[in-house]
């Protein structure tokens, strides 16, 4: 039988990726570029957008050398080692870089993961800078339905800094436990025989508190940002999409439309089921490096971005669960603080997700991978060299 195109391109059919093994390797590079097919969703629409600009050459930039991890490599190598299907540079506001993998190109998407945090939490800000949202107001305002659950006695502001106590565990490659039926509810993960269908509001709503209270250590779990998506619609009276449309998206002139995956109730799944194009993600992290603002206009207000990107609790992150990565990093409204010299931020997803914006060297990086397992330090650890060495060859 001769092969389909599909198959030659990427190494199985189409027919082979299911619900139940899109984000294993090797159906992940496809799946990461083709959400829409596998979970329901809920367009993000840019509206009418100016022509996207051609893309910028990469080649000289692909040649440099950069020492990452104590060994010399080129660009083109680092980004083969790291799964990489499409990293873009911009400096000083303009695109200065465009590199994509095979079948890959500027106006393709890729689901962005836990990087949808640092979104949804952008949503807050303008719903705060709306004065519709209140970090500082108990969640049960905007959510009674947690009234009974460990966010029953928490805030808003727990649950953008991760500082929640919580008893449940963020374990990508769980099958059976908490995260298993987590997946379930947001409709990730197939319905499993016997067991009873669920939302995702419904699991929230029955999450246990954890030892200690909430106010404490820096704890990533990832229910608390799909708890504030909700927070975030039900403050504004909007859906999740339609709020992001009209006050993120179009204001930054999105050129593609993003897409967001939903649950059985239309839930937004805010903590990682963004879907984007790589440029119109640059054009985030380039909103934030201007204090809210892009090509004059005003997204969000100053004091978000600069609440985001200086502030947040030291200690919390060094007693907390990610200091092995940073060890003078520091987490404000779901944006990561590297400590180092450059002032550098970041958002960050798993599979090998960033969008990295450097205050000091006017750049913004953003790499979208299909990267074989969930987390992987020792390659986290390179992308940060990596984008650091990136300031001084951009």
């Amino acid at each position: 039988m001769t092969q389909s195109s599909f198959e030659s391109l990427y190494g199985f059919r189409r027919d082979e990726v299911r619900l139940a093994n899109w984000r294993l390797a090797p159906w992940n590079l496809w799946a990461f570029r083709n959400v829409s097919e596998l979970v329901p969703t809920a367009v993000i629409s840019a509206g009418f957008p100016p022509a996207e600009t051609p893309d910028a050459d990469a080649t000289g930039l692909l040649r440099e050398s950069l020492t990452v991890a104590g060994e010399r490599k080129t660009l083109a190598e680092i980004l083969e080692q790291t799964s990489t299907d499409a990293l873009i540079a911009m400096k000083s506001g303009r695109f200065v870089a465009d590199y994509h993998a095979a079948d890959f190109t500027t106006a393709n998407r890729h689901i962005v993961f836990s990087i949808s945090k640092s979104l949804t939490a952008i949503l807050a800000g303008i719903a705060w800078d709306d004065r519709l949202l209140d970090p500082e107001a108990p969640i049960t305002t905007y959510v009674p339905e947690v009234a009974n659950s460990a966010y029953g006695d928490a805030t808003v502001r727990h649950i953008l800094d991760m500082r929640m106590s919580l008893a449940f565990e963020e374990n990508y490659l769980d099958t059976t436990g908490g995260f298993a039926r987590y997946r379930r509810a947001t409709l990730w993960n197939p319905p499993e025989l016997g067991q009873p269908g669920e939302t995702l509001l419904d699991f929230i709503a029955t999450m246990p508190k954890g030892a200690g209270d909430h106010g404490g250590p820096f704890r990533y779990r990832s229910p608390n940002s799909d708890l504030l998506g909700t927070v975030v619609e039900r403050a504004t009276g909007q859906r999740y999409a339609d709020f992001a449309s009209a006050r993120l998206w179009q204001p930054i002139e999105a050129r593609q439309d993003g897409y967001i995956t939903v649950d059985a109730a239309g839930a937004p799944r805010a903590a990682g089921g963004v879907v984007v194009a790589a440029r119109d993600l640059a054009r985030v992290g380039e909103m934030m490096r201007l204090g809210g603002m892009i090509d004059g206009r005003r997204v969000v207000s100053q004091a978000w971005v600069e609440d985001t990107t200086q502030r947040g609790d030291a200690e919390a992150w060094k007693q907390g669960d990610f200091s092995r990565l940073l060890a003078d990093g520091r987490y404000r409204n779901k944006w990561y603080q590297t400590g180092f010299p450059s002032r550098a931020f970041f958002g960050i997803g798993i599979h090998g997700q960033w969008v990295y914006v450097n205050p000091k060297a006017e750049m913004v990086v953003v790499k979208m991978s299909s990267q074989p397992i969930p987390v992987d330090d020792p390659t986290d650890k390179l992308c940060l060299e990596l984008f650091e060495g990136l300031a001084a060859v951009i």
